[in-house]
């Protein structure tokens, strides 16, 4: 890894936002926030610009090739992803056409991270049961990676009609879609991950990143077990940036309060306090502050874990699409180019006394 190798993206779930006088906007206003904030992604330099799937009325976004589409068409250089699909509830063959539909239309910029979901509405909504949630994401995985070879296909399993030396179209000009596999941070998870031969994305959203290192390592070592060649490995973190530490913490307590204490209340957590919101962006996985602040805890995190790809979850809660639109462009003209200085910087030799 060097510092010119690592890229950084930015993700979104859409989360359902507010106007600057505290009026809540509606999904449709919000889904084309969500395209004005790709598209400046786009201009000042990401590489690379995700959409999450929900199925709540707090988030705007659950059809994510179809938002990823309309950014083909308004984009020109970014990386078109997700955070995640979720596989456990989808067809695997479907999102095989719809991605390498997404990578035509984009002339290859597709890229997919798959999950089994942290919510889990889409299991009801879609006809499964939860009981099954870990052998359908295993079950859908198996299919997926066989699919994405782009070869014929023979397969059987428990959720769906087998397929006997059947073809999936359209084929992508470049032979495979580039795809992730989300990770929270479960050794079975990561083992999966290398099993699959697809990398790994960590979403480290709280606690000291270096909490991780234990992941990483069984990441690697699988890897070389296997005798697979090395994989990238990324990771996935929310925060905001603004102009100085204090706006930026200001800015966003009170949005990451009420979406952490709704799903907390969900989850049976207590709410959270100002000193743990606090704390995280001290020691934890909250990357919050000014260009500067939120660069060096980034160079930090890439070179403690080796990481080859970080995003930004830069949504978190309902924050005014100004404030989105600054942070994105903060991270793209300061933060980005930061980060790469101080990585190159622990890159050079000592200098000879």
């Amino acid at each position: 890894m060097t510092a010119n190798a690592v890229a950084f993206g930015l993700d979104t779930f859409g989360d359902m936002t507010v106007d600057e006088a505290g009026k809540a906007q509606s999904a449709a206003a919000v889904l084309r926030e969500v395209l004005a904030q790709g598209e400046l992604a786009d201009q000042v330099g990401v590489d690379a610009f995700s959409v999450g799937e929900h199925h709540r009325d707090d988030f705007a976004i659950s059809a994510p090739d179809m938002v990823l589409a309309a950014l083909a068409t308004r984009t020109e250089r970014i990386l078109l992803g997700t955070a995640v699909v979720v596989l456990s509830s989808d067809d695997p063959v479907r999102v095989q056409e719809r991605f390498a539909t997404l990578d035509a239309v984009s002339n290859g910029r597709a890229e997919i991270t798959l999950g089994r979901g942290s919510f889990t509405e889409s299991f009801p909504l879609y006809g499964f049961d939860l009981a099954d949630y870990e052998t359908l994401f295993s079950e859908k995985l198996d299919l997926f990676t066989k699919l994405r070879e782009e070869g014929p296909v023979t397969w059987s399993g428990t959720y769906r009609t087998p397929l006997d030396n059947q073809e999936v179209f359209p084929k992508t000009e470049g032979g495979k879609i580039p795809a992730w596999i989300g990770v929270g941070g479960s050794p079975e998870s990561v083992v999966r991950s290398v099993q699959s031969r697809i990398p790994m994305m960590l979403a480290i959203i709280g606690g000291d990143p270096a909490r991780f290192l234990p992941y990483v390592r069984l990441y690697e070592r699988a890897t070389e077990q296997l005798g697979y060649e090395p994989m990238p490995l990324g990771a996935h973190s929310p925060g905001h940036v603004a102009d100085t530490d204090e706006r930026a913490r200001e800015q966003l307590w009170p949005h990451f309060r009420e979406n952490r204490n709704r799903i907390g209340a969900e989850r049976g957590w207590p709410e959270t306090t100002r000193a743990e919101f606090e704390h995280e962006i001290e020691a934890g996985s909250l990357y919050v502050g000014s260009p500067e602040t939120v660069a060096r805890r980034i160079a930090q995190t890439v070179r403690t874990l080796g990481l080859d790809r970080f995003d930004l979850k830069y949504a978190n809660g309902p924050m005014p699409h100004a404030q989105l639109l600054r942070s994105i462009e903060l991270y793209g003209t300061r933060v980005i180019p930061r980060v790469r200085e101080l990585l190159a910087e622990a890159e050079e030799p000592p200098h000879a006394g």
